[in-house]
């Protein structure tokens, strides 16, 4: 129920809702209570203008080829987003310099604060036409990926529908399709490669108007990274390539000897090695969705609950279809509690781990629907992302909703820790990338993909022959999506994925205490630094080799109870 907004507001052009601004703009503050309930005014406008935005985004994305849908999105970013800016600011300083602040003592104000202050440094009123201009040029990638079709066999299908049959048995089929994906990939290649020198200029512009040396040091900043810092990053990416490679490269050889080909090829990374049929999980979106709905209710019927109030809002849009957008998230609706689940299922086993993953985001923003402010709900990333995938794995107890034979949900669990184990590379290197990429702005495209190459050498295994793929081998990075829309968003994945292996230790060894653990560190929303809240779900935030080390071993011993 909204308390200073008019609950019929609908926002169709700035001066609809310029005078809210104007009143908190203007408004005298003589107490604390005055400014607490100026601050909650401030947080209901903020989630009411967030889940507004989110709405256009989602929108558009799950229909590309919509230009009025388009028109919507670019419309908040153009007209509303640049306006409400300066605003922003004023009221951060108007915040910082009010006589009451130091008797804002509930729990998250300082948090809250020392974000607030943060904003302050970095804004820089140039960069407001730029942002705008970012947002806009971002979203060309989801528009570019999403016209990506390929015909196999007579049939029309999306990228993440052919990817499907990188899973055949057949070798000749899965070739054929690696060699068709990849061939509409590189039609595109030189404007992705484009698209993301336009990025690049306009990323190191912005940093340079607020006085930092390059993109990476202000993004950083941006994000609000206060419990780490770059160095920490390079840490991580030492402890994954001296820890985790070698675990890769003992699952690789593995492969190698069952397939019993001389040479691991790319078409060979995804069919069970054994020759199993790919799993099937499920048959279509609502399958998917009640089978989630059922795993979560075993781990605890308030998590089922969460999904079930999606469902009845229609809050998720969850197959692959032609001209949807790639991809899958979570989207946080602030006012309305309820969030937003986009994905492209397929029917594989890796659509039932992004459900679940998606999941564990939804349950999240539900834990945090009721703090205080708008702010205190958005968790940093670090954050975030242990939420969902500690509930992958967490989950995988419970899989037997999705397999009922004994033998296909050991190959789940096999295939989903050997999973863990791979994305912690990849992330490294997409992160490692991303430094490169800032440090050394003025590179050009041979220069960017021979670096993507060396990266991906060093943290390879040398045992998948990429020989006749070259270009394909320097170009796989153009799938990120991260690098085009949220630069340097990605390596939360593999802090979290560290923290959610703990946390899935915890429960093996106590599931009542673990989740109690768990949604502790949910409920906390961001209200406590990351090592706090960390701290709260009984787990450590560290990327030090050693406890690498500990948590691989963990993993590795659960890999050798699976054994065929």
């Amino acid at each position: 129920m909204r308390n200073f907004l008019p609950e019929d507001l609908t926002i169709n052009s700035w001066e609809q809702i310029q005078s809210y601004f104007e009143d908190l703009k203007q408004r005298e503050i003589h107490s604390v209570a005055d400014l607490k309930t100026w601050l909650k005014d401030r947080s209901e406008l903020d989630a009411v203008l967030s889940e507004d935005m989110a709405w256009r985004y989602i929108k558009m994305n799950m229909d590309t080829t919509d230009e009025d849908l388009q028109k919507s999105f670019r419309f908040f970013v153009e007209k509303i987003s640049p306006n409400t800016a300066p605003y922003d600011h004023g009221f951060n300083t108007k915040l910082v310099a009010s006589p009451y602040l130091d008797d804002l003592d509930a729990e998250g104000y300082d948090i809250y604060l020392r974000a607030v202050k943060n904003s302050i440094k970095l804004y820089r009123e140039e960069n407001i036409p730029l942002f705008t201009s970012l947002a806009n040029k971002a979203q060309k990638f989801g528009e570019i990926s999403a016209q990506m079709m390929v015909n196999i066999d007579g049939k029309e299908m999306t990228l993440q529908q052919a990817g499907v049959l990188l899973k055949n048995t057949d070798r000749a089929k899965r070739k054929e399709a690696f060699e068709k994906i990849n061939a509409r990939r590189l039609e595109d290649k030189t404007a992705l490669d484009e698209l993301l020198d336009t990025l690049i200029t306009e990323r190191e512009q912005v940093a340079k108007n607020a006085d930092f040396e390059n993109f990476r040091d202000y993004k950083f900043q941006a994000m609000g990274r206060f419990d780490y810092s770059k160095e920490d990053c390079f840490k991580f990416h030492e402890s994954i390539e001296k820890e985790i490679a070698p675990l890769i490269s003992e699952i690789q050889t593995e492969r190698l000897e069952s397939l019993d080909v001389a040479r691991l090829m790319p078409w060979d990374m995804q069919v069970d090695p054994n020759g199993n049929e790919p799993l099937k999980p499920f048959e279509g979106g609502e399958e998917l969705l009640d089978k989630c709905i059922e795993c979560f209710d075993r781990i605890r019927p308030y998590y089922g609950a969460c999904l079930r109030e999606m469902k009845k809002m229609g809050h998720l849009d969850l197959v692959s279809r032609k001209g949807k957008a790639p991809g899958g998230f979570m989207y946080p609706l602030y006012e309305t509690g309820v969030p937003f689940i986009y994905m492209n299922a397929v029917g594989l086993l890796r659509d039932a781990v992004t459900m679940v993953h998606e999941g564990g985001h939804a349950i999240h923003s539900f834990k945090t629907k009721d703090l205080e402010l708008t702010d205190f709900k958005s968790t940093p990333s670090e954050v975030a992302e242990l939420a969902s995938m500690s509930m992958e794995l967490i989950s995988m107890e419970h899989w037997d909703v999705f397999f009922s034979d004994k033998e296909e949900w050991r190959r789940a669990r096999k295939e989903q820790l050997q999973g863990v184990l791979a994305t912690l590379p990849w992330v490294a290197m997409v992160d490692e990338f991303q430094h490169w990429l800032y440090e050394n702005a003025g590179h050009s495209h041979e220069e960017r993909h021979n670096k993507w190459l060396s990266i991906s050498k060093r943290y390879g295994t040398g045992l998948v022959d990429w020989s006749a793929y070259e270009t394909e081998h320097k170009t796989a990075w153009q799938r990120q999506l991260h690098i085009y829309e949220v630069p340097f968003y990605y390596i939360e994945y593999g802090m979290a994925q560290l923290g959610a292996i703990a946390v899935w230790r915890n429960y093996k060894q106590n599931p009542e205490k673990a989740l109690d653990a768990y949604d502790k560190a949910l409920r906390l929303g961001y209200t406590k630094t990351i090592g706090e809240i960390y701290a709260a779900a009984d787990i450590k935030f560290d990327f030090s080799a050693t406890y690498v080390k500990e948590l691989a071993d963990f993993v590795k011993q659960e890999l050798e109870l699976l054994k065929d």
